[in-house]
């Protein structure tokens, strides 16, 4: 009887969990168990292994094999386990594999020839191996650009599996990342091309500057869109911490680029009203992946003609607004991804949506209607709301243009610094993600400041959500 350990890591979105891969090999019937609650894609692994093996070059034990996964009462869903299983089989027989084997994880899946096939969520997982005290990881090559964004590992990369092998065994070496690449991402889009509308872009500004989210209003053609497109130019880079927390859910959702792979540009997601919820929040078969409001993570979601999207979709967005997360239970289990995003919705006035108000055909009941279809609760959640009229000139002649990015950009970046200081002691960058209680207790306003809103409530006019919103709005622009 031989017996040897490897180790490798389950993914539950962007939480991951260190998995004890165990092969047991002895006298009995030749065959392969494995046990520890494994899915469909783990279970057509013993195949893929076996041939792996074979057309490495080894000699696949035609004994009896038990491959245990611990814990084995968490679910184990993927392909990734594919490497760690081989090396563990192949250790229980070659007593030379072991040493090196029992204090290195191993991610990645094997192709029937014994190439090493990249995973979806190889950053997570070096993530996991770290926190789990683990310093040595093993990954595809392909993903090496990738492993480079977590620091404090000695992180290898290979092309197939009679590499890792050789390096298992002390024969050969392994391929390390090259420097770290940051991503520019693309070029932000200059606000001084929006034409007038010097309301909706100072409430563009404060809405960049806060965190806040928004509601553009207007007939077409009057800017809407382009000041949305607009917003994540004047954003501040994202931290390094959020950029890689945004790079963890491209990597789970497979949208991490090979090069390049860690930007510090907020991203700017813009799902169409067609869309399902399980592009929307997120979901599919087995354990659920990102929507887009975790690919908008720490950017801004475009929601384009807003009161087109399904009532079930704009009322999904409901939660997430509120805790900055998005957490979704399947018969697989439950995940959780980030989703502390801006949210930004443009609707037109009116079904007909003339490029003029005096042209509209629609009775005020359909207007009402349509409008209405962006719920109270939803747009109680949404800080500032502007609306946008019909452009009277083109404004030739008249010696002034509109600010660029570059100049709002700075300001926003000003403001940002003064509430991330302000709120440092609470761990939190904005002002959208601070507790009303805070704002009502340790920095209470004067009365005469909020006499408005203690008016508005009074008249009903205003809930107390939208109250401790307008608060936070005040800060954003003192």
């Amino acid at each position: 009887m031989s017996l040897a350990t490897a180790w490798s890591v389950a993914l539950y979105g962007v939480d991951g969990l260190l998995v004890e891969i165990e092969a047991d090999v002895r006298q009995g019937l030749p065959g392969v168990h494995l046990v520890g609650l494994p899915d469909a894609a783990l279970h057509e692994s013993k195949d893929r292994v076996r041939s792996a093996v074979v057309n490495s070059g080894r000699d696949w034990p035609n004994q009896r094999i038990t491959l245990g996964m611990s814990p084995a009462t968490v679910r184990k869903t993927g392909s990734g386990f594919d490497l760690a299983l081989a090396c563990a089989v192949l250790a229980a027989v070659h007593d030379a594999l072991a040493p090196r084997l029992r204090d290195t994880v191993l991610v990645g899946e094997l192709a029937l020839d014994g190439r090493l096939r990249p995973v979806r969520g190889v950053l997570p997982s070096l993530l996991t191996a770290r926190r789990a005290g683990y310093r040595t990881v093993v990954v595809p090559h392909a993903t090496l650009a990738e492993a480079a964004l977590v620091p404090g590992l000695d992180v290898r990369g290979a092309h197939c599996l009679r590499d890792v092998l050789a390096w298992l065994a002390g024969e050969a070496e392994l391929a390390r990342p090259g420097p770290l690449a940051v991503s520019p991402g693309p070029a932000g889009l200059e606000l001084a091309d929006v034409l007038g509308q010097e309301a909706a872009r100072t409430a563009v500004e404060i809405a960049a500057a806060g965190g806040h989210h928004l509601l553009l209003v207007g007939p077409p053609g009057t800017g809407k869109t382009m000041l949305a497109q607009r917003l994540t130019g004047v954003l501040p880079e994202l931290h390094a911490e959020e950029a890689l927390e945004l790079a963890a859910i491209r990597s789970v959702a497979g949208r991490l680029p090979t090069e390049g792979p860690l930007s510090r540009r907020p991203p700017f997601v813009a799902p169409h009203h067609s869309s399902s919820i399980a592009a929307l929040i997120g979901g599919g078969s087995g354990l659920a992946r990102p929507g887009a409001v975790s690919l908008a993570h720490r950017g801004v979601l475009f929601l384009d003609e807003a009161p087109e999207f399904g009532a079930h979709l704009l009322e999904s967005l409901r939660t997430p607004l509120e805790d900055g997360e998005v957490r979704l239970a399947r018969a697989d289990g439950s995940v959780r991804y980030p989703a502390r995003f801006q949210l930004v919705m443009a609707a037109n006035p009116c079904p007909c949506a003339p490029a003029h108000d005096r042209d509209c055909i629609c009775p005020s009941r359909v207007r009402r209607r349509y409008l209405g279809r962006l719920s109270g609760p939803l747009l109680d959640r949404v800080d500032l709301r502007a609306t946008l009229a019909p452009l009277t000139t083109l404004g030739y002649g008249a010696g002034e243009w509109s600010e660029t990015t570059a100049t709002v950009a700075a300001r926003v970046r000003t403001a940002r610094a003064a509430a991330e200081a302000r709120w440092a002691d609470l761990g939190l960058l904005t002002n959208a993600e601070v507790p009303g209680t805070v704002l009502r207790e340790r920095f209470r306003l004067p009365r005469s400041v909020v006499a408005p809103l203690d008016n508005a409530l009074n008249r009903g006019e205003l809930t107390a959500r939208g109250a401790d919103r307008a608060l936070r709005t005040t800060w954003a622009v003192t």
